[in-house]
C-alpha cells in the first residue's frame, strides 16, 4: 500500500464502564442510552463514504451478560488511589441491582462490530484500566491485558492495537503491550497540554487550553509522516484531534471546530501525512442529529481529499502493517 496520506479514526467504546467514576446510573442520560442508535448511524456513514474505523473496546463488553462477566474476573485488580476509578469492589452489587443492563452490555452491537468490514477491533483494556491512577504496579495491567486478549479472541477479535483510557500510559505499559502482540497504540499529540498525567493533575489551565485549541489552531495540525513514527513495535499512531461533541452552549463555534479539523486534514493530504481523529461513541448520544451532521461534513471533506490527493482511510493496524513492511 503506497500511502498518500492516511486518515485514521478511532473510537473509545466503553458504555457505562468509562464513566462510572464521574456519573451515577441515575445521571447517565442520553449519552449512554443512545449509543446503539448513534453507532448504527455512524456505521452507515462510514460505509457511505468508504471510511475505516478502529473501535477500541473495553473487554467487559465482549461478555453477553453480567453472570458471564462475574465468572471472568482477574485475580489481580488495580489498586487505585481513588477507589471510584475501579469497577471491581462493588461490581456484583450494582450489576445485580441495575435497572437497565444495556448501559453495561450490548453483545449484539459488539458482535456486529467484530464482523463489520469497515471496523478494526482494538483494546481499550479489559476493565477501562487507568494506568496512571494505579499504585499496585504493573502486575494488574499484565493480567488485565491477558484477559482482554483471551476474551476478545474467544469472540473472534484478535486485537493488534490499543487505546489507553484517558490516554494514560508509561513506557512500561507499552512494553507489556509488545509482549502480548500489540503492534500499535494511540499516543498523544506532541504538545505539553496533551501529555498523559493523572486526572488530579490535569488542572483547569490545561483543560481550557485544550478547549481553545479545538477551535483555534494554537498547537499546530498534529499531522505526521510514516517516517516520523517510532521504528519499533508497538508503533505510536498518535492522536491529532479529539472530535468534541456538539454543544448548544458553544454552538456558535461549531463551524470553527469543523474548520479546524478540515484544515488539518487538508494539510495532511497535501503533505502525504497522517491525521488521526478520535471520540467516544457516547459523545454522540446527546444532540445526535447535530453530531451526525458534523461527522458527515468531515467525511465529505475526506472524500474530496481522497479524490484530489489520494488521501486514504486506514485503521491503526493498517498503518502498523505498512510500517512493518517498510522497516
Amino acid at each position: 500500500m503506497d500511502l498518500n496520506g492516511g486518515f485514521v479514526i478511532s473510537l473509545d467504546y466503553e458504555l457505562m464502564w468509562g464513566v462510572r467514576d464521574v456519573q451515577s446510573e441515575e445521571t447517565y442520560g442520553e449519552n449512554i442510552l443512545n449509543v446503539q442508535e448513534a453507532f448504527e448511524k455512524m456505521l452507515k456513514l462510514f460505509e457511505l463514504y468508504n471510511t475505516k474505523v478502529t473501535v477500541a473496546t473495553v473487554g467487559f463488553l465482549f461478555h453477553k451478560n453480567k453472570s458471564e462477566l462475574l465468572a471472568n474476573l482477574p485475580k489481580t485488580t488495580p489498586d487505585y488511589l481513588d477507589q471510584k476509578c475501579s469497577p471491581y469492589p462493588d461490581m456484583q452489587e450494582y450489576l445485580v441491582n441495575c435497572k437497565d443492563v444495556a448501559i453495561y452490555f450490548n453483545a449484539p452491537l459488539t458482535k456486529k462490530l467484530v464482523n463489520h468490514k469497515n471496523v478494526e477491533m482494538a483494546s481499550h483494556t479489559y476493565s477501562h484500566f487507568y494506568c496512571l491512577e494505579s499504585i499496585r504496579g504493573i502486575d494488574a495491567f499484565v493480567e488485565d491485558t491477558v484477559y482482554i486478549k483471551e476474551t476478545a479472541a474467544a469472540n473472534g477479535a484478535h486485537l493488534k492495537s490499543i487505546v489507553f483510557p484517558r490516554n494514560q500510559f508509561t513506557p512500561r505499559h507499552i512494553e507489556v503491550c509488545a509482549q502480548f502482540g500489540i503492534s500499535a497504540y494511540r499516543g498523544n499529540p506532541n504538545h505539553w497540554i496533551y501529555r498523559p498525567v493523572p486526572e488530579n493533575k490535569q488542572g483547569i489551565f490545561r483543560r481550557m487550553f485544550r478547549l481553545l485549541d479545538s477551535y483555534i489552531n494554537i498547537t499546530g495540525h498534529h499531522c505526521y509522516s510514516l517516517s516520523n513514527i517510532n521504528t519499533e513495535t508497538p508503533y505510536n499512531i498518535a492522536a491529532s484531534r479529539f472530535l468534541r461533541p456538539y454543544s448548544h452552549t458553544l454552538s456558535v463555534l461549531e463551524e470553527l471546530k469543523l474548520a479546524r479539523i478540515k484544515k488539518s486534514m487538508t494539510y495532511a493530504a497535501k503533505n502525504k501525512q497522517i491525521y488521526h481523529l478520535w471520540w467516544h461513541p457516547h459523545n454522540f448520544g446527546a444532540n445526535l442529529s447535530e453530531n451526525l451532521d458534523g461527522l458527515k461534513t468531515i467525511l465529505q471533506h475526506y472524500s474530496m481529499l481522497h479524490k484530489k490527493y489520494g488521501f486514504t482511510s486506514v485503521t491503526m493496524n493498517d498503518l502498523s502493517n505498512q510500517l512493518t513492511k517498510t522497516t
